[in-house]
C-alpha cells in the first residue's frame, strides 16, 4: 500500500457504515409502531390488557376499602347493619366513613391531579376532542385511589366513570411513550375507555359502543377495529379472573301482550324526564356547594361527608355503588313507595357526592335510578292490570336502559348494554322503542347531557367544526408527485435529481412502481460527506413518513400532518402507489378558496 504524504490531512476510516444498517433498523421498528396499521394493531392490544387489569385492580381496591370502612366488601347488601370493625358505633359509623374516605382521597386529588375529581367520562371527552387525546400519566393512579376511597367510604356514584377515566389515561400514556400521532392518540384513548368498559361490567360490545359514541363520537373503520381488539382483549383478562358472567343477575325478559309495547314506551317518555331531572339536580347540588362551601378545596370532601353521612345514616341503602339494592328491586322486592324513595334518594345521594368533590361515575346511578323508576312503574301497572302488563321486573330492565339513554343520550350503548345483561333477543324491541322516545324527550328538554352539560358550565363546546372544506378529499388538493426515485439508484445520482426538485425529499419506488419511502437532501448530504458512499443504494438511505390516501379527508390527515413536520406522500385509494404529497400550504389554499368572499 502506499503510505501517506507526510503532512496531508488523514481521513479517518468511517464509523457510519457499520452502524448504518442498525440505526435504520431502528428507525424503521419505530416507525412500524407508531405508523404503521400492525403497529397501531400492537399498540390497541397492550392497551386492552392494560385497561383489563386495570379494571381487575380498580375493583378489587374498591373491594377492600369498603371492607375496611364499612365491615362488609358490599355494605349496600346487608345495610343498615354495624361495622365489624366498629361493633359499638352500630350502623352510626355510616357518619364517619364519608368523613375519613374525604380526608384521604380530598388532599390526593387537589395537590395531584384535579382532572380526578367529578364523574371522568367529560374530562376524557374534553381530551380527545380539543387535546388530542393527552391526559396526564398520574391521572389513572390518582383516579383510582380517589375513586375507590370514595366509593368505599360510602360515595353513592358508580366505578364506570374511573374506569374510563384509568383505561384513557393509560392509552394516552402509552401513545406518549411511542410518540404516535396525534389521530392515533385518540384512537388509543378510545381504546382504553372501551377496555375498561368491557372487563369491569363484562360487557364488550357496550365497552365498543361506548368509547365509539361518547368518546371518539365518531365510527371510523379503523378505529372502530383497534377499540373492538382493545375491547375484546379486556374481557378475556376481565373473564379470566370474574368468570364469564353478567355484573348483575337479572330475571328472563318477556313480553306477554302487545300492549306492553305502549306501556314500554310511556316509560320511555318518563324515563327521558327523570333523566333530564337527574342532570340539572346533579349540577344544582354542585352550584349549591360550591356557594356555600368557604374553606380549601382539598378540605371540601371531608367536611361535605358529614351530610353525605346524614343521608346515608337515613337511607343506608345509598352506601357506594349499590348493585345489590338494584338486584332486588328488579325482583319485587320492596313495595313502590319504597322504590319511589330509592330513587329520589340516589338522585341526591350521587349529587351530594359529586358536589362535596367526590370522585366517581354517573353511570351505575343512572341505571339504578332507572330501575327504581321502571320496577316503580311495573308495580302500579301490575296493581291496575295484572293479567295484560307483565311482570314489573321487565320495566325495571327497559328503565335502566332508557334513563340511561335519557341522561347521556348514547341510545346505541344504552340498547348494546342491555342486551348483554339479559342476553335476550325479546328484549331488544321493546328496547329500543323506550330508548328512542327517552332520547328524544332528552333532546327536547335539554340543549346538554349529563356528560356534556359539566363541559359547557366551563365554556367548553364539543359541537364538531361544520367546516365542508376539512371534508374534502387528500387527492382533491394534494400537489404534483414530480420527479420519483429508483430504489436501486445510487446516493451520487439522486443528489443529482434532488438538485433538480422542488423539494428537498423525493419519493423512492421499487422496481414494480410501488412506493417504499422517501429520499431526503440531508440523507444523501451524509452519504456524500465523506466520499466513500457515493454508490450506496438508495434502499440503505430511506426514510419512511407516514402516508395518506387519495380518500383520506384532509379532517383526518391534518393531526398526521402536524406529527410529520414534513410533506406527506399521497398513495392511491390501493395504498400502493404514490401520486402526489400533501403539505400545510396545500390544506391552507384549500380553507381558503371556500371562505366566503
Amino acid at each position: 500500500m502506499a503510505s501517506v504524504a507526510q503532512g496531508a490531512p488523514q481521513r479517518t476510516a468511517p464509523v457510519s457504515t457499520p452502524s448504518l444498517p442498525g440505526r435504520l433498523d431502528a428507525r424503521r421498528a419505530t416507525r412500524w409502531l407508531r405508523y404503521s396499521d400492525p403497529g397501531l394493531l400492537l399498540l390497541a392490544t397492550a392497551v386492552g390488557a392494560g385497561a383489563g387489569l386495570g379494571a381487575l385492580g380498580f375493583r378489587w381496591l374498591i373491594q377492600e376499602i369498603t371492607l375496611v370502612l364499612s365491615g362488609s366488601r358490599d355494605y349496600a347488601a346487608v345495610a343498615p347493619a354495624a361495622n365489624s370493625h366498629v361493633p359499638g358505633l352500630g350502623r352510626y359509623f355510616v357518619l364517619l366513613a364519608p368523613v375519613v374516605a374525604g380526608l384521604l382521597y380530598g388532599p390526593l386529588v387537589h395537590f395531584f391531579a384535579r382532572e380526578a375529581r367529578g364523574h371522568g367520562v367529560p374530562e376524557v371527552m374534553y381530551a380527545v376532542a380539543r387535546r388530542g387525546g393527552r391526559i396526564a400519566p398520574q391521572v389513572a393512579v390518582v383516579k383510582a385511589l380517589a375513586s375507590a376511597l370514595c366509593i368505599g367510604g360510602g360515595g353513592s356514584v358508580g366505578r364506570e366513570g374511573p374506569i374510563v377515566q384509568i383505561g384513557s389515561a393509560l392509552g394516552s400514556t402509552l401513545g406518549r411513550v411511542t410518540r404516535v400521532v396525534e389521530g392515533r392518540m385518540r384512537v388509543l384513548v378510545a381504546c382504553g375507555a372501551a377496555g375498561g368498559i368491557a372487563a369491569t361490567f363484562n360487557a364488550p360490545l357496550a365497552g365498543v359502543f361506548f368509547a365509539m359514541e361518547l368518546i371518539l363520537r365518531d365510527f371510523a373503520a379503523q378505529a372502530f377495529g383497534m377499540v373492538v381488539l382493545s375491547s375484546v382483549t379486556a374481557s378475556v383478562i376481565g373473564r379470566a379472573a370474574l368468570g364469564d358472567v353478567a355484573f348483575l343477575r337479572l330475571p328472563p325478559f318477556r313480553v306477554d301482550h302487545l300492549v306492553q309495547y305502549a306501556l314500554y314506551a310511556v316509560l320511555g317518555l318518563l324515563a327521558g324526564v327523570v333523566g333530564v331531572g337527574f342532570t340539572r339536580v346533579l349540577y344544582l347540588m354542585e352550584d349549591v356547594c360550591d356557594r356555600v362551601w368557604r374553606g380549601p378545596e382539598w378540605l371540601r370532601p371531608a367536611v361535605g361527608g358529614v351530610a353525605l353521612g346524614g343521608l346515608l345514616l337515613a337511607l343506608p341503602q345509598m352506601y357506594g355503588v349499590g348493585y345489590p339494592v338494584l338486584d332486588s328491586s328488579v325482583v319485587g322486592k320492596y313495595a313502590i313507595g319504597f322504590l319511589l324513595l330509592l330513587m329520589a334518594g340516589k338522585v341526591v345521594a350521587t349529587s351530594l357526592t359529586i358536589g362535596i368533590g367526590g370522585s366517581g361515575g354517573v353511570f351505575a346511578p343512572s341505571l339504578f335510578i332507572g330501575a327504581m323508576l321502571g320496577a316503580a312503574f311495573g308495580q302500579t301497572l301490575h296493581t291496575i292490570a295484572p293479567g295484560t302488563t307483565g311482570a314489573a321486573g321487565s320495566y325495571a330492565l327497559i328503565g335502566m336502559g332508557a334513563l340511561f339513554a335519557g341522561a347521556a343520550r348514547a341510545p346505541i350503548t344504552a340498547v348494546i348494554i342491555m342486551f348483554e345483561l339479559t342476553g335476550e333477543y325479546a328484549i331488544i324491541l321493546p328496547l329500543m322503542t323506550a330508548i328512542v322516545l327517552a332520547t328524544g324527550v332528552s333532546h327536547l328538554l335539554s340543549a346538554d347531557t349529563i356528560y356534556t352539560l359539566k363541559l359547557r358550565r366551563r365554556g367548553i363546546d364539543l359541537t364538531p367544526s361544520s367546516a365542508a372544506s376539512l371534508r374534502r378529499p387528500v387527492g382533491d388538493v394534494a400537489e404534483s408527485l414530480g420527479p420519483v426515485v429508483p430504489s436501486g439508484d445510487s446516493a451520487l445520482g439522486t443528489a443529482v435529481r434532488l438538485s433538480d426538485a422542488q423539494r428537498n425529499q423525493l419519493a423512492v419506488t421499487d422496481e414494480d412502481g410501488r412506493f417504499v419511502g422517501v429520499i431526503t437532501a440531508r440523507a444523501v448530504a451524509e452519504a456524500l460527506a465523506d466520499g466513500e458512499h457515493d454508490e450506496t443504494p438508495v434502499s440503505a438511505l430511506l426514510e419512511y413518513p407516514p402516508t395518506v390516501t387519495a380518500t383520506d379527508s384532509l379532517e383526518s390527515a391534518l393531526p398526521v400532518l402536524d406529527a410529520a413536520d414534513m410533506p406527506l406522500p399521497v398513495l392511491d385509494s390501493a395504498g400502493h402507489r404514490v401520486i402526489g404529497w400533501l403539505t400545510h400550504q396545500r390544506i391552507l389554499a384549500a380553507v381558503r378558496a371556500e371562505q366566503p368572499a
